[in-house]
């Protein structure tokens, strides 16, 4: 028994912030970022929207798309390193806003990564245990942990939600036909919140340092999503017996058109397979890669038996790949 994905939503905040609108808050401008990353603009949740918000809108509309009630599911996991608060777990509010019985709910915290992280996760309590109907989030909400002073950070994000819901495939080769997820903790403090932790504690002098906010290291970023998405898409098609050349889409997550294009490169995929919507979204880290195939799912670009390749890097550093026949 394998596992397919039977529900795909999204939940993306209303309000846009785009370049132009940067360029009055902060030193940049829009040729410089569209040039270095290829965003366009990103959505920004409003003022008392939470985290579980948007997970919960991406929910309803993945649930609605599978014809699965809330009441139903089995699990709930959600990936977030934005959560409503340190705990309870986002999952439990994400539980009770969308009508859901006490199954269990968590959240997993692998930034980037995270739904993918989820995904792997679920297709194993599916194959290896009672659950039937488990709904997988991934939801960020971004900008609330953003230096807006720092060009090099607060340009890259913005806030949304994507949701599945992953149920038993008896069909063979069909559905979830491999996950690969790792984590290289040497790298961790490449990107990472440093304060509100047991490290740094909240306190005056966390804040006035900015230990609460983003601190990325770009270039290392940069140099391990190209090698480590790659590495493991490879792996992937190798274990399932397929080459890059039987790939019909690949869903990558969009943090930087340059990542992307080094992505393609080491994998052998030409750009014409990636689907890109960086431009309207920016980094929406662990929503990333399911907004994605929403998207292209409503466009009509993701047919029965085509063969997708998910990937994602982000924290820890974490990253995985995902392999899936529609």
């Amino acid at each position: 028994m394998g596992t397919r994905i039977v529900g795909i939503g999204r939940g993306v905040p209303k309000k846009v912030l785009t370049n132009a609108d940067l360029e009055k808050i902060v030193d940049t401008t829009d040729d410089w970022i569209t040039d270095r990353t290829g965003i366009k603009e990103r959505h920004i949740a409003e003022e008392g929207v939470v985290t579980s918000d948007m997970a919960a809108e991406a929910a309803r509309e993945a649930l609605a798309r599978a014809e699965v009630k809330a009441e139903d599911l089995d699990c709930i996991i959600v990936g977030t390193v934005t959560p409503d608060m340190p705990m309870p777990a986002t999952a439990a509010f994400v539980q009770q806003k969308i009508g859901a019985k006490s199954c269990p709910a968590f959240d997993i915290s692998a930034a980037c990564a995270g739904w993918l992280f989820g995904l792997g996760i679920g297709d194993a309590l599916i194959q290896r245990g009672p659950f039937k109907r488990v709904l997988v989030c991934g939801v960020e909400l971004l900008s609330r942990v953003l230096d807006w002073t720092d060009r090099n950070t607060c340009v890259l994000f913005g806030d949304a939600a994507g949701a599945a819901v992953l149920v038993p495939e008896e069909r063979k080769d069909r559905g979830i036909l491999d996950v690969e997820m790792r984590t290289d903790g040497a790298q961790a403090m490449h990107l990472s919140i440093p304060g509100g932790g047991s490290a740094h504690p909240a306190s005056h002098e966390t804040v006035e340092q900015k230990l609460h906010l983003v601190h990325m290291n770009g270039r290392q970023i940069f140099t391990h999503a190209v090698r480590n998405m790659s590495s493991a898409s490879a792996t992937v098609l190798e274990r399932c017996g397929y080459r890059a050349s039987d790939v019909t889409t690949v869903f990558a997550h969009q943090a930087n058109m340059r990542i992307l294009e080094g992505v393609s490169q080491r994998t052998g995929i030409p750009m014409e397979r990636f689907y890109i919507n960086i431009h309207k979204y920016g980094n929406t880290s662990s929503a990333s890669v399911p907004i994605a195939l929403s998207e292209a799912l409503d466009e009509g670009r993701v047919n029965d038996g085509d063969l997708l390749l998910l990937t994602a890097l982000g924290a820890g550093v974490s990253w995985a790949s995902a392999l899936v026949r529609w």
